[in-house]
């Protein structure tokens, strides 16, 4: 089994790959398979950001793995203005639904209920199957609330100091 413990630094070549859906490359711990087949087990540090596509990574054996994201079902949004699609936007975002931003569109994991609701807005939604990269959230930390004195959770807000008060 390749077993890897840590991203690393862009590498133009690897010796091997991984296709993972974005699920996937969500998760710090995973049992899977390289591209050609080989067991792979990842034991990554949690708390870290979703794997993207083109990291590489680390295996134990010196072996530089490349992390490819997998093609999966989509909605792809779009609409006939911007404050349309900043509208569709808001009404995702207020049901945490995981998106991915380009210019003038939206994407996200295909999902009936959410295509109705888009629909019911006047966006365009066309379904397709592409890779899926989110926008990882704000915070860049992985997800937290305020645990008060556990050490590996006591951190400054990053967000949230929009001016000092006195």
């Amino acid at each position: 089994m390749l077993v890897i413990h840590q991203r690393t630094t862009a590498q133009a070549n690897g010796d091997a790959e991984l296709e993972l859906s974005y699920e996937a490359r969500s998760k710090s711990r995973l049992r899977c398979f390289s591209t050609t087949g080989e067991e792979v087990g990842l034991f990554l540090e949690r708390g870290q950001p979703p794997l993207h596509d083109g990291e590489c990574l680390l295996a134990q054996d010196g072996r530089i793995v490349i992390v490819r994201a997998r093609a999966e079902q989509l909605l792809h949004v779009t609409c006939a203005s911007s404050f349309e699609l900043t509208r569709a936007a808001y009404h995702l975002g207020n049901r945490h639904v995981a998106l991915q931003i380009g210019d003038g569109w939206l994407r996200l994991l295909d999902d009936y209920v959410l295509k109705d609701m888009l629909l019911q807005l006047g966006a365009r939604v066309e379904a397709i199957e592409a890779p899926f990269q989110p926008e990882h959230g704000a915070y860049g930390g992985g997800h937290h609330h305020s645990h008060t004195g556990e050490a590996e959770f006591s951190y400054a807000p990053r967000l949230h100091q929009f001016g000092a008060r006195r």
